[in-house]
């Protein structure tokens, strides 16, 4: 099938004229014609006449093998380690492909394509950028010479439908209390930070808890590639970072939208990770009287989010580690933590309160916890625990929201 397929491919590319700009129509008919006199041949059953037609078609004016794999709703994560390799992660675990590239070339095409689309630039002097595809899909790109052997494309992909509380909760990622807890939160105007590794779903979480956010406010989103999904919200802008030209200008930062927004009249500001030096910003923001704004960033723990946030602020300006621990102190009132289980399940891990400083330190009032107490059929089991009681309730109170 695979010698077939490239045959009828090369028989295809021999007769476009590189002169005419031919329509997609006219390709499908070039690659139906030469189908049909190849099955002269050979036989050719209808159903693998359909997936000729579509792999040829999408190797010549698509993105070749991606369109498959991008149309597989139980793909979430695409990993290209070259032309011949690629791993997908599907319904949860990960497996070798058996698809691959029509050549090396033919990726490099469809690298440029995409970066193209998306008015960014990926080349030997800049080797690395992250983008977007057309479906909201979130693609980080690696060429040579950081990528030492073939060009590298990670591709993460998200549900079309937005995330909501209630698919988490059918999920078994989170529980009604929490829901319920965290939906009084955010209507109050709590500042929360998503913390969590990689694929434990931070973004997914974050585009649910959109949900509970009132109708009348206005809200403002900054990403560097924009994923986020806030569709219950009508008063809604979003911002995206920009990478420096080949000239190295014209960049705008994480930093540079922070500062702008601050002039747009804000309700709630989003960033949608924090990563550097922007969190300063990120902080000030959430200091400035942007109650209910949100952000998220990789960690291990709750605890040790507020470490990497002080490092993160150090990044960007030399502030004394009191004067940087007061700033998150008195910014971020709720830290949520989100995990991957060994057995591929994302859930909430812990609820915390940022409560204050206490002898120089931040100090964490744990409120709910996952405990885990068994593993059945290869699934683990377990339930959230209670661990305390929300210490400052100043917000609930001015909203009018009891708990």
């Amino acid at each position: 099938m695979k010698e077939l397929e490239n045959e009828i491919r090369t028989r295809v590319l021999d007769q476009i004229d590189l002169s005419n700009d031919l329509s997609d129509e006219e390709i499908k008919r070039l690659i139906k014609d030469e189908i049909i006199l190849c099955s002269r041949e050979k036989i050719i059953s209808l159903k693998d006449r359909v997936t000729l037609e579509n792999r040829i078609f999408n190797s010549l004016r698509k993105l070749d093998v991606l369109e498959d794999l991008l149309a597989d709703e139980s793909i979430t994560e695409i990993m290209i380690n070259g032309p011949d390799t690629i791993f997908i992660e599907k319904n949860g675990q990960m497996e070798k492909s058996p698809e691959r590239f029509s050549s090396e070339e033919k990726l490099e095409d469809i690298i440029q394509s995409i970066v193209a689309s998306n008015n960014k630039i990926v080349n030997e002097t800049n080797p690395i950028v992250d983008s977007r595809l057309s479906d909201g899909s979130r693609i980080n790109i690696v060429l040579k010479p950081a990528a030492v052997d073939f060009p590298i494309i990670s591709i993460r992909k998200f549900p079309k439908d937005q995330m909501t509380m209630e698919r988490l909760m059918a999920f078994g990622a989170i529980d009604k209390e929490q829901v319920d807890f965290l939906a009084k939160l955010v209507k109050a105007g709590y500042n929360i930070f998503i913390s969590g590794g990689t694929g434990s779903g931070k973004t997914s979480f974050l585009n649910a808890l959109g949900e509970f956010i009132p109708d009348d406010e206005r809200v403002i989103t900054i990403e560097d590639s924009a994923e986020l999904q806030l569709k219950n919200v009508d008063n809604l802008v979003r911002l995206e970072a920009r990478s420096a030209n080949l000239e190295g200008k014209n960049e705008i930062t994480i930093r540079d939208l922070l500062k702008t927004s601050l002039r747009m009249r804000p309700d709630r500001i989003i960033v949608g990770e924090c990563r550097g030096a922007e969190a300063l910003e990120m902080l000030q923001a959430f200091n400035t009287g942007h109650d209910g704004s949100a952000s998220t960033g990789h960690s291990n723990s709750c605890a040790d989010m507020l470490s990497r946030l002080e490092t993160m602020v150090l990044m960007g300006a030399e502030i004394p580690l009191a004067a940087i621990r007061q700033q998150i102190a008195s910014g971020i009132d709720i830290i949520v933590q989100l995990g991957r289980l060994r057995d591929k399940s994302r859930k909430l891990i812990e609820i915390a309160e940022v409560v204050g400083m206490e002898d120089k330190e931040i100090v964490l009032n744990t409120l709910y916890r996952f405990k885990e107490e068994n593993e059945k059929d290869g699934k683990v089991v377990g339930q959230w625990i209670k661990e305390g009681d929300l210490m400052h309730a100043e917000k609930l109170l001015a909203a009018g929201i009891k708990i």
